[in-house]
């Protein structure tokens, strides 16, 4: 398995280094990234080949993965299409880009796989999710499966709409929990700890909770009603929150990024 990566930035780097430690070795990698900085960090982290633009160079490898800025997408995507072979797939982890917008300024490209990673990808706990054009084989979903799967959980989806919803749930959804996070520790605080104290707190208690959720067979209603004692300080909590309505706030705001993706679907499609 060889594979180019155009855009040698944060998410890359991390799914480059996801592959090395599941055995791809450096000389089958290659970054292109037009600064030269990212270059030289890729190269002597990763010991990888690097290069400032699309070229010949990328015709022996078998998929190019695009990890560029959404604004900048159709300029690259152009700058690759005179490169780019028939039986190479496309993985495009750029967000709101829909594949038929890409293929048309890939001068009708069709191999391609679009994916919606999450930042947890930079520590190899990230869950991405993936659809796929017609053209696209067994092969070429396995290859795209072994390379996001390199970071983290792979979800496939036959109806690429749904990746507008991946991305209000999973893309998004790393930002809901720091925001829950800065809310215990703003709690932490009003009731006299430190800044360390509440920290430790509420990250530790985020972290076990959801290992909790991954690795039990029952649904987080059950788990959270072993928690709530009646007449507890748990159920306490848990009336506040639904007197404010904070489920169906989150819920709302889930919605709100689905309908924001999907804008930004038809914005950048215009382009």
């Amino acid at each position: 398995m060889k594979i180019a990566f155009i855009g040698g930035g944060n998410m890359a780097a991390a799914i480059i280094g996801g592959l090395i430690k599941h055995g791809i070795a450096p000389a089958d990698l290659y970054a292109i990234d037009p600064n030269e900085d990212v270059r030289q960090r890729n190269q002597q982290q990763f010991g990888i080949g690097t290069g400032a633009a699309a070229d010949a160079a990328l015709a022996p490898f078998d998929a190019i993965v695009l990890a560029v800025k959404p604004q900048v997408l159709k300029a690259v995507a152009q700058g690759l299409a005179p490169y780019l072979g028939a039986t190479q797939v496309v993985i495009s982890i750029v967000a709101g880009i829909r594949t038929e917008d890409l293929a048309r300024w890939l001068d009708g490209h069709q191999r391609i796989v679009r994916v919606m990673p999450n930042t947890p990808a930079l520590i190899g706990k990230g869950v991405a999710g993936l659809s796929a054009t017609g053209s696209v084989d067994a092969a070429d979903r396995a290859l795209a499966t072994q390379v996001l799967g390199a970071v983290g959980e792979t979800v496939w989806f036959d109806d690429e709409a749904k990746i507008d919803a991946v991305t209000a749930i999973s893309g998004s959804g790393p930002a809901y929990v720091f925001y829950f996070i800065e809310a215990l520790q703003e709690a932490a605080r009003q009731l006299g700890m430190d800044e360390a104290q509440g920290r430790a707190l509420a990250v530790a208690t985020f972290t076990g909770a959801a290992q909790l959720a991954a690795q039990s067979d029952e649904p987080p209603g059950v788990l959270r009603e072993r928690v709530t004692s009646k007449g507890g300080t748990t159920a306490a909590a848990l009336a506040s929150f639904d007197a404010s309505g904070i489920k169906d706030a989150i819920v709302r705001g889930v919605l709100a990024a689905d309908a924001r993706a999907k804008e930004m679907g038809d914005e950048f499609g215009q382009q």
